[in-house]
């Protein structure tokens, strides 16, 4: 009786701890699309609640190490669930870093002037399609511990990589044709560095998610940002 209650209980902690990296994983996909979304669009409400609402990622990160340290103290865990525990202790970290990027975003949506003028909006979106489709598929390998799908998120930021490319190349040649565009165009592509940077982190849960679905590591990559 008493192990079977041990059992449920750290069932439950599990339930909890996975709910909370899921929260945390929707909140930054919703950062991210209404990041660009005001961008866009000028919309600096839309903006505000974003960088707000940043406040939330934040809380849920600590409420995550505090139970990940309550998992470990009080039910002692090992092999796979050890595996589980300690990937989401850091994929919740790499959640955050996620937040902050789309923040960052915001922060830029009223200082761009004459949109109009400059294709890399027309590019920006589709780059955070993708980004946050990553973020979206990689928290769903999480939850299933699907460690095909997170091979696949991973190999998908290759088309971030080349959407940040691209960007930085029309940026660099429209700001050598319009000297006067050049502080506008230097926050578009401080928007898109920060979206190949989400790209960059949904490959680190990826390889979490796949570490505790497997025990085994994929391939190391030489892009991967330090924080």
């Amino acid at each position: 009786m008493v192990a079977e209650h041990l059992a449920k209980a750290f069932d439950q902690d599990i339930s909890q701890l996975r709910g909370l990296i899921a929260e945390m994983g929707g909140l930054a996909e919703l950062a991210i699309t209404e990041a660009m979304e005001a961008l866009v669009k000028g919309a600096q409400p839309l903006a505000d609640g974003v960088i707000a609402r940043d406040k939330k990622i934040d809380a849920l990160e600590a409420e995550v190490d505090q139970l990940v340290v309550r998992i470990i103290a009080l039910r002692a865990p090992m092999a796979d669930d050890l595996r589980e525990i300690i990937a989401s202790l850091k994929i919740a970290g790499i959640l955050e870093r996620i937040g902050d990027y789309a923040k960052n975003i915001a922060k830029r949506a009223a200082r761009i002037e004459g949109r109009t003028q400059f294709e890399p909006l027309t590019l920006l979106p589709a780059m955070a399609d993708i980004a946050a489709s990553m973020v979206h598929d990689v928290l769903n390998a999480y939850g299933a511990r699907d460690a095909d799908l997170a091979r696949e998120v991973m190999e998908r930021d290759a088309k971030v990589d080349a959407f940040y490319d691209s960007i930085f190349r029309n940026m660099v040649s429209f700001m050598v044709e319009n000297p006067s565009t050049i502080t506008s165009a230097a926050h578009l592509l401080f928007v898109a560095r920060n979206l190949e940077r989400i790209g960059d982190h949904s490959t680190n849960i990826a390889e979490q998610v796949y570490f505790a679905a497997t025990g085994g590591q994929l391939a190391d990559r030489t892009d991967r940002p330090a924080n």
